[in-house]
Formats: C-alpha cells, sequence, structure tokens
C-alpha cells in the first residue's frame, strides 16, 4: 500500500489552476480506489478551493465529493490569509494549525508519506 499526502497549493484564479486541482483530486481518487492511504492537504491559496469545491454548482463538485474522506484539512494560517477562513469553518474540512499555525508536512513525511504538490 502507497501512503501519499497531495497537497493542492494552485490558486482558482486561472483555467490551469483549476487543471492543477482536478489532478490533484483525479490522483487522489486512484489511490484510494487502490486501496492506498492519501491524504489531501489545501496549503497557501489552495484553500480557496475548498470553498469553491465545496459549492454543488461547481464542475468539479462531484469529484471532491468522491475524494473528502480523504481531506485532511486546509491551512489554517493560509485560509486566513487568504479571506476564506470563515467560508471553510461553515464546511466540514478541518483547519490545520500543527505548526505555527500550518499543516506540518514534515509529519506526513516522518509517517512515511509521499508528498506531491499541485
Amino acid at each position: 500500500m502507497n501512503k501519499v499526502g497531495i497537497v493542492v497549493l494552485a490558486d482558482t484564479e486561472s483555467h490551469g489552476d483549476l487543471g492543477r486541482v482536478v489532478n490533484a483530486l483525479e490522483t487522489a481518487k486512484e489511490l484510494a480506489e487502490n486501496d492506498d492511504d492519501v491524504r489531501i492537504i489545501f496549503d497557501g491559496a489552495g484553500t480557496k478551493w475548498v470553498v469553491e469545491l465545496s459549492d454543488e454548482d461547481h464542475d468539479a463538485h462531484g469529484l471532491y465529493k468522491a475524494v473528502e474522506d480523504h481531506i485532511d484539512g486546509a491551512c489554517k494560517f493560509c485560509a486566513k490569509a487568504f479571506g476564506v477562513i470563515n467560508e471553510i469553518r461553515k464546511t466540514d474540512v478541518e483547519l490545520l494549525a500543527e505548526y505555527d499555525d500550518h499543516p506540518s508536512l514534515r509529519n506526513l513525511i516522518v509517517d512515511g508519506y509521499d508528498v506531491i504538490t499541485f
């Protein structure tokens, strides 16, 4: 079994950014379907995707829902910095603050996860 941490850093500003988040979620879905241990973290500008993808009208909402059990959370510091902390609090996504109000990627590495960024 593979152990993979997927970190979404892509912003929500462009079509290319949408492509990156969809690729991240598709990778997570493929890993999960093969019984791999996968964790998704939204960090940096990527925290804005939690709000976008939670919208049932978003084209990628179904894909987001397909992998939601694998979402570890979103960076608390970045969610605040990018102005989406209150919207994220309205979702089931946890705000991560393990290291200086950020998620600890080191913990993933120590726990044997390969880390992929999108």
